[in-house]
């Protein structure tokens, strides 16, 4: 039985907070369900009357009435998914099996609708050709939107779309909380100190403060990131090192309630189905026709292209640790894995007297936010100020105001640094309310939120960063200008709203400044002593910057590898998931294969993350944010010309325009694929 709708019920109030942001200081469990049904009945009504209108179907009345619907709905959303991956609960996730299957009905409802169509498709043939600029793109994007969910399809194939749909639905869900259950419910427990070797002083106390939260004796490690790395990387002992490694790999394949075995084929067949309903032969075929890829063909183009070019140089990287291996333990030492990590940084600091330790206490958390924001105002003029009245979700998230150049209010950033059980590992970008224009012109401006799982600070320390989370703090925040620059007239297209394989290159651009010496030494100083972070530190982290980096491309590659495998299939697959993906990536793989390990099982990416089909964005975007930065490179890191042309063509634009001609317009030609290999020193000089 539905819950009536409670008059106290904070999504069916007008919001009385700084910026209309989300109460989530009052926002309950119990209030989302009901505000679910409300958002989907008022949506409902306001389609009826698009449908019930007796004028002409127009551009105004149809295409701008229907982007204009569904506000209390997208509202509830967005705070509710955004919150089973950044702070959820079981409750939360009960919710979310029984209304995903029910939301994506009501999507169908509204996308299979023929009367509803019929308007559209009127107006796409009428005034496709008369309107402009964002006008013409709202227009193609809405009658593809309908095409692409089946609006063509008539009787059984409709009502088999409907199903399939919902069917996606229920499965990505789960997949989702079995990732996030299997990864909270591990702990590698160490009670005998002598099994610390290695270890530095931050990883072993966080350990200890970890099981103190558990209460548990000696130390706790997890498969979060800010445990599980450091643990990978210093942990002396090899076989606590393959029990963490195994743990990681085999998440989700041990037969119990949470196993993805079976629901990874579930996902990828239905898929596939879906996608063969519209006439298409793969899934990856229907996702590329709206990806600057254009083609599965490319895809593999750009793939093989990365391996042959980096191979050759991987396997040199992989001989070296090896032979640092065998120097270390013996003739006979096999690298496995699990290893991997451990002798990497070795030779590292053998080669350059470079690691992550050393260079920990000169990134402290607040210092490395002072610095990334104030990259951003050296860049675009635009300043942060925290505001503890804007209402939060977690007492570890930090709410800011975000103005412009001219003082003018920009956006609201959320920013979620730690690690907690309720929250998904990795790191991502996500908007709590787009940017659009009103009609009477006023400009609506976007709430962002960058959540992380960065190292947390500890009773004896500050939260104190590695190098590699400075450059994914550096990666989501250029996510977050995407979205807090959006200056379009609909939220359908602002901000990150744009094609997969573009999405990528406001973030992975900002990743450059973290090798940049002028940019470092703008935040980078001792926590205790005040010390700025020395010269030949900082040459040291440019000597080191393509350490292993072939090895770590061909990585990428190999993900982007399973990924096309799983979507380019025609037909049901029912085999060996393990087996399947060793034979899918194979040609990148560079270590042993471990019997009993899978990541298609954990593969969040690719299975419930949006980037089935899609995960090659991260190459293909690199490609681009070389080439683009090289224009930073040539001009000065903090010109403000560039930034302000980086902004103009790219950042505020959204899905207004083809993402070509947007890079054409910023950077005067097509990007090749040389800048990265001359970044990454796979080519030099004129060869």
């Amino acid at each position: 039985m539905t819950e009536p709708i409670s008059s106290s019920n904070p999504f069916l109030e007008s919001y009385h907070t700084p910026h209309h942001t989300h109460p989530f200081d009052r926002i309950r469990t119990e209030h989302y369900e009901p505000a679910f049904r409300e958002g989907m009945e008022r949506q409902n009504r306001e389609v009826a009357a698009i449908i019930g209108n007796h004028e002409a179907p127009t551009f105004r009345n149809t295409i701008v009435a229907l982007e204009r619907s569904g506000e209390l709905l997208d509202r509830v959303c967005q705070v509710f998914f955004n919150l089973m991956e950044a702070e959820s609960n079981d409750d939360m996730q009960q919710l979310a099996q029984e209304i995903s299957p029910v939301l994506a009905e009501h999507s169908n409802n509204i996308s299979l609708n023929k009367q509803l169509f019929a308007r559209v498709k009127a107006v796409y043939e009428q005034e496709a050709d008369t309107l402009k600029g964002e006008d013409r793109e709202l227009l193609q994007k809405t009658y593809d939107s309908f095409v692409r969910s089946g609006a063509n399809l008539e009787g059984e194939a409709k009502e088999e779309y409907r199903r399939l749909s919902m069917e996606l639905s229920r499965l990505t869900v789960q997949f989702a909380q079995n990732t996030l259950k299997e990864m909270s419910n591990f702990r590698l427990v160490v009670t005998d100190e002598a099994q610390l070797a290695g270890l530095p002083e931050s990883a072993v106390e966080a350990a200890a403060q970890t099981a103190r939260e558990k209460g548990l004796a000696g130390w706790v490690f997890t498969l979060q990131a800010p445990s599980y790395r450091p643990f990978m990387t210093y942990c002396a002992d090899q076989e606590l090192r393959r029990q963490m490694y195994m743990a990681y790999m085999t998440q989700c394949t041990h037969g119990d309630a949470y196993d993805n075995r079976e629901i990874v084929p579930a996902i990828v067949n239905t898929r596939m189905k879906l996608a063969q309903l519209l006439g298409y032969e793969t899934y990856a075929d229907y996702v590329l026709k709206k990806r600057m890829a254009e083609n599965s063909a490319n895809v593999y183009k750009l793939l093989n292209e990365l391996i042959e070019a980096y191979r050759p140089t991987a396997e040199a990287e992989c001989a070296e640790i090896r032979a640092l291996a065998e120097r270390m333990e013996g003739k006979d030492f096999e690298v496995m894995p699990w290893d991997w990590g451990y002798y990497s940084e070795k030779l590292k600091n053998e080669k350059y007297s470079i690691d992550q330790e050393l260079l920990r206490p000169y990134f402290e958390l607040d210092n490395v936010i002072a610095g990334v924001f104030g990259l951003a105002t050296r860049l675009y003029g635009i300043t942060f100020r925290e505001n503890k009245d804007i209402p939060v979700f977690h007492p570890d998230v930090k709410a800011y105001e975000v103005y412009d150049n001219d003082g003018s209010y920009l956006a609201v950033l959320y920013a979620d640094f730690h690690p907690r059980e309720s929250k998904q590992s990795g790191a991502w970008m996500t908007s709590f309310k787009d940017q659009w224009m009103e009609d009477d012109g006023t400009n609506s401006r976007p709430h962002i939120s960058i959540t992380t799982n960065f190292t947390k600070p500890t009773p004896n320390k500050p939260a104190l960063l590695t190098l590699e989370e400075v450059e994914t703090f550096l990666h989501e925040f250029g996510h977050a200008l995407h979205g807090m620059f959006a200056n379009t007239r609909y939220a359908s297209m602002s901000g990150t709203s744009v094609y997969r394989d573009f999405v990528e290159l406001p973030s992975q651009i900002m990743e450059n400044f973290a090798i940049e010496k002028e940019f470092l030494h703008t935040f980078a100083r001792h926590y205790q002593t005040g010390e700025l972070l020395p010269d030949e530190y900082v040459e040291r982290i440019i000597r080191a910057s393509n350490f292993n980096v072939a090895y770590a491309c061909l990585r990428q590659v190999s993900f982007g590898l399973l990924d096309m495998a799983w979507y380019t299939r025609h037909e049901d697959f029912d085999g060996d998931v393990r087996a399947y993906e060793q034979e899918a990536w194979a040609k990148a793989q560079l270590l042993p294969v471990v019997p009993g390990t899978c990541m298609s099982v954990q593969f969040s990416h690719i299975m419930d993350g949006g980037y089935s089909a899609g995960y090659y964005s991260y190459k293909w975007a690199e490609v681009l944010d070389a080439d683009a930065f090289s224009v930073f490179k040539q001009k000065g890191i903090f010109n403000r010309e560039v930034a302000a042309s980086f902004r103009e063509q790219i950042l505020s634009k959204g899905g207004t325009e083809h993402p070509m001609v947007l890079y054409r317009r910023f950077r005067g030609q097509e990007p090749t694929i040389e800048a990265l290999l001359r970044r990454n020193g796979i080519i030099t000089g004129d060869k």
